[in-house]
C-alpha cells in the first residue's frame, strides 16, 4: 500500500512513454483511416523510444525539460 500523501509529480521519465503511446495510437488510427504512410510516424516514435532507453534522452525529452518538466534526478 502506498502511504504517499502528495500527488505523484510528472517527470520527463513519465511523460516520454505517455507521449509515445499517444503518438503510436494516433498514427495507427491515421494509418487505418487515411494512409499507410502514417506508419512512418510509428517507426519514428519507436526509434526515439529506443534512443531514450539507451542513452537517457530523445528530442521530446529535451523539449519537455526545456519547457519546465523536471527530471526524476532533479526531484531528489
Amino acid at each position: 500500500m502506498n502511504s504517499r500523501t502528495t500527488a505523484p509529480t510528472w517527470t520527463v521519465e513519465r511523460a516520454v512513454p505517455l507521449l509515445a503511446g499517444l503518438m503510436i495510437l494516433l498514427s495507427v488510427a491515421l494509418a487505418a483511416g487515411v494512409s499507410s504512410w502514417w506508419l512512418l510516424l510509428t517507426a519514428f516514435v519507436a526509434v526515439n523510444l529506443l534512443l531514450f532507453a539507451a542513452v537517457g534522452w530523445c528530442p521530446a525529452s529535451l523539449l519537455m525539460h526545456r519547457l519546465g518538466l523536471q527530471r526524476r534526478a532533479d526531484l531528489r
